[in-house]
């Protein structure tokens, strides 16, 4: 079989899944614009990590882009504990402020789960608090599940895949996607491995999957030997390879002759993440407004 005969993977697309997560956004923008209610965003940085940086700058084009109103509060890197915590008690106690981003990790000298904790959880718009992580935890409406984790789903509920009874693999257990996305597949009725650094012959594992998510952070790492025919590929990995150049998890070039299906990089959760956090926002804005 030549290549030009080989057949490739079906690309679940982020940009398809924005645009009609965007669609809901704007509905609710409206909706809350006829009661003079504006959604609001504060991000919080401490110091000037690139990735942060760019982040914010995308996180403040998807406000500008769907009607959603934001503040920057850039902090020195020194900053101390108590000036911190001071700044997310008024964000707390600002009623016009709908959800909280703050960047993490902080630096070395700050106690990180004292300052998380000290949001409120109904402004927790990226699942930073131990009670946000008990909403995903028990399916209660507590907090927001981590955004990445959520754009997982919504990718796999956008092109219509079918959880239910399916057998599911996550390559990692990090609480910002590895652990979060297992437990809202078991929530779809997917049957869950979770695998990481100690785990045994994970490609094994991994070939095993209808649904593979890789969320384990190495340029690269997944190669054709964790692939099988007909499987759905989630890559979150966001990295950079030799070349410089913005790569995930996945060897593409490999996973998009084997499987069935398979999310880009860059192009694919990324993409959702973003409007996810909107989202959330949006969320938190309609439940201050009317409750949820």
């Amino acid at each position: 079989m030549t290549d030009r005969e080989i057949k490739k993977a079906k690309q679940l697309l982020g940009k398809e899944v924005s645009a009609s997560l965007h669609e809901r956004v704007r509905k609710d923008v409206a909706s809350l614009a006829a009661k003079n209610i504006v959604p609001k965003l504060a991000m919080v940085r401490v110091g000037e990590n690139p990735g942060d940086i760019a982040y914010e700058k995308g996180a403040s084009k998807r406000c500008d882009l769907l009607g959603v109103a934001y503040e920057k509060i850039v902090l020195d890197e020194k900053v101390s504990q108590e000036e911190l915590l001071s700044v997310i008690q008024k964000l707390n106690a600002d009623a016009d402020v709908h959800g909280v981003l703050l960047f993490r990790p902080l630096p070395a000298h700050l106690n990180q789960a004292v300052i998380e904790n000290a949001l409120v959880p109904e402004k927790d718009v990226d699942c930073m608090t131990d009670l946000s992580m008990s909403g995903v935890m028990t399916g209660k409406p507590i907090g927001f599940p981590p955004c990445t984790a959520q754009a997982c789903m919504e990718i796999l509920d956008h092109y219509q895949i079918d959880c239910t009874g399916k057998r599911a693999v996550v390559i990692g257990r990090s609480l910002v996607v590895g652990k979060p996305a297992a437990l809202m597949l078991i929530q779809k009725n997917a049957t869950v491995t979770v695998c990481h650094t100690r785990t045994k012959d994970v490609p094994a594992i991994a070939r095993e999957a209808d649904i593979l998510i890789t969320a384990a952070g190495r340029a690269g790492m997944i190669g054709a030997e964790y692939f099988s025919k007909g499987q759905i590929v989630i890559d979150v990995g966001i990295n950079m390879d030799e070349n410089g150049k913005l790569c995930g998890d996945v060897k593409f070039a490999e996973a998009e002759q084997i499987v069935d299906s398979i999310t880009p990089v860059p192009g694919g959760v990324g993409t959702v993440t973003t409007g996810i956090l909107i989202e959330h926002v949006v969320e938190a804005a309609k439940n201050a407004a009317f409750g949820k």
